[in-house]
């Protein structure tokens, strides 16, 4: 029934009521009921039944008031532990009871556990956020059978609701335990309520135990009233309720997450060069960030990110890369300029090893030549034109396996050579063919790095396709802002950056940060077989280029060097030979 429903028959009742007090004043001036001086006994007594009773209704609607006010309180609290310790609060002020314990089922559903205790004479508080009980279990089987000796294992069990008067009277449980504490410490528990918790689905997962109900005027221990166990059953149903949401809602959330790393994870090792990539720009993505939000004064002092802008950040830091599960393998794992399934420099190399091999015969053939045998000079002129061609031939043959190494810059001389070597033509046993194929002059000609521009923009469209699969999730509220910061790392301030060109204006701090860690994390790691990793002085050096160049923010690399920020993940990250300041 709802609360409203409440107060139009509280209202009816009161005018019912009234009426009826109307007719016995009417009855009474009738017969003369009304003349004698010390009031008339059947008068008196009627109307102090109606005093009762409204007074009865009054309370009752006030109760179930404040019953639905905790029901509301308890639906809205998201921390577990702080929510566990409001039931209890709420269940003893609304039975002004002076101590209260709350059991949780485990999970095995084999014990109750204790997760809240409170004692106001005792000055108590355990459990909570105030930190975690010690206390063992209470067992819901004793020797293969139902523990119905202890009263919140009764309950548990049975489901039973127990209404104890004085524990020191009560039968047919074992009150040890509560005496034992009692003379340890002078407590005397009397009046118990111990009452089951039921969720939507009627399963007990827990036990609220009350003790001692507190009379308000004498401010003595007392029964719990008969009347008031039905609405705190209600009550223990609803907390049972709002801790299962809150439970459902962290599995929920816990499994949002789970899911993020595992996909995170896959990516990465879709390519053994990237592995922990993901997991290292989320770890300092958020150390940036917490250390901005800590700042009292300075750029930062108006940044601040809450619980759940700190869990959207970091959502994105994991979902960053996630367009790469798209990106073709022998692109993401090029480690050399020839690299496609395979390295095609093994092919070249065999094919100048064969036109060597093709030169040797010749010299041999020529050597036991009639000419030769009779004519010294012209065998040393053969042996010397020999030794040229094959020296040419292995000179060349290293100077293209160095032009196809990533970290062999390419300048204006060595692109020529390149061609020039690709004009030359070696016969395969089938026809002539160029020492350099097309494809591999135009790979080997790339002047830093290992992709070509087709590669790169391969590469690149992995921010586009993050976009793309992450707006087509449905993010809650407090996450929607996660496909703009993920898709926006590779953004520059400039405008120059993509998958969209955006310029500093339309970029938030969260985006900037992923930025920075991801920069940071691709120069360092010692995991990239394109790149040796980079000692912290030189990726530093790099970032302030490019600060200067406007493609990253300056406040966020003066910050990230000035607090050390890069040190605290090189002790945990980077190798201690790349720790050079």
């Amino acid at each position: 029934m709802k609360l409203n429903n409440y107060h139009s028959d509280n209202e009816n009742l009161n005018k019912l009521l009234d009426g009826i007090t109307a007719e016995i004043d009417d009855y009474a001036k009738t017969h003369g009921l009304e003349a004698s001086p010390a009031g008339n006994p059947l008068t008196d007594t009627l109307n102090s039944i109606i005093g009762k009773v409204k007074d009865y209704a009054d309370k009752q609607i006030t109760h179930i008031t404040k019953l639905n006010e905790i029901g509301i309180a308890l639906s809205a609290e998201q921390n577990l532990q702080r929510l566990l310790e409001r039931i209890v609060d709420e269940a003893r002020a609304f039975s002004t009871a002076d101590a209260g314990t709350l059991y949780i089922l485990n999970e095995e559903r084999q014990c109750l556990e204790f997760a809240i205790v409170q004692n106001d004479t005792m000055k108590t508080r355990m459990g909570g956020t105030a930190g975690p009980i010690t206390w063992p279990p209470v067992p819901l089987t004793k020797d293969g059978q139902p523990n119905c000796s202890n009263v919140s294992s009764y309950t548990a069990v049975t489901g039973e609701i127990v209404n104890i008067p004085d524990v020191y009277e009560a039968e047919g449980f074992d009150f040890t335990g509560t005496k034992k504490f009692d003379a340890g410490t002078g407590y005397r528990s009397k009046s118990m309520l111990v009452v089951p918790m039921r969720n939507k689905e009627n399963e007990i997962i827990g036990v609220l135990q009350l003790i001692n109900a507190i009379d308000a005027q004498t401010k003595e221990s007392v029964a719990f009233l008969r009347e008031n166990v039905a609405l705190i059953a209600s009550l223990a149903s609803q907390a049972a309720v709002a801790i299962t949401n809150v439970r459902l809602y962290r599995e929920l959330e816990h499994l949002l997450d789970s899911f993020i790393r595992a996909i995170a994870m896959a990516i990465d090792e879709k390519s053994p060069y990237t592995a922990g990539h993901i997991r290292r720009v989320q770890e300092l993505t958020m150390i940036i960030a917490k250390k901005m939000t800590d700042q009292a004064e300075g750029v930062f002092k108006d940044f601040k990110l809450n619980e759940d802008e700190l869990k959207e950040l970091s959502t994105a830091a994991w979902l960053h890369d996630i367009g790469k599960v798209t990106t073709p393998e022998h692109v993401v794992d090029k480690a050399t300029k020839l690299e496609k399934i395979s390295d095609r420099a093994e092919l070249v190399s065999m094919r100048y090893e064969a036109m060597k091999r093709d030169t040797l015969i010749e010299y041999y053939k020529k050597l036991v030549s009639e000419e030769c045998e009779l004519n010294e000079d012209k065998a040393a002129e053969i042996k010397k034109q020999f030794d040229e061609r094959y020296n040419e031939l292995e000179a060349e043959r290293k100077f293209v396996l160095a032009c196809n190494q990533p970290a062999e810059f390419m300048d204006d001389a060595k692109v020529a050579k390149l061609k020039s070597i690709s004009e030359k033509n070696w016969n395969d046993g089938v026809g002539s063919r160029p020492f350099l194929s097309e494809d591999e002059l135009y790979n080997l000609s790339i002047r830093k790095g290992t992709l070509t521009k087709e590669e790169r923009t391969i590469i690149e469209n992995h921010a586009l396709v993050t976009s793309k699969i992450l707006k087509s999730l449905p993010f809650p509220k407090k996450l929607m802002r996660v496909p703009e910061y993920a898709a926006q790392h590779h953004e520059k301030l400039d405008g120059t950056g993509y998958p969209f060109g955006k310029k500093a204006e339309e970029l938030a701090y969260q985006s900037r940060i992923i930025a920075i860690a991801d920069i940071f994390e691709a120069l360092t790691a010692s995991d990239r077989p394109y790149k040796k990793p980079m000692p912290i002085s030189q990726a530093l050096k790099i970032l302030g280029f490019m600060k200067k160049d406007g493609h990253i923010d300056p406040d966020i690399l003066d910050f990230f060097i000035n607090e050390k920020i890069y040190r605290e993940y090189a002790d945990k990250e980077i190798k201690p030979s790349q720790i050079d300041c």
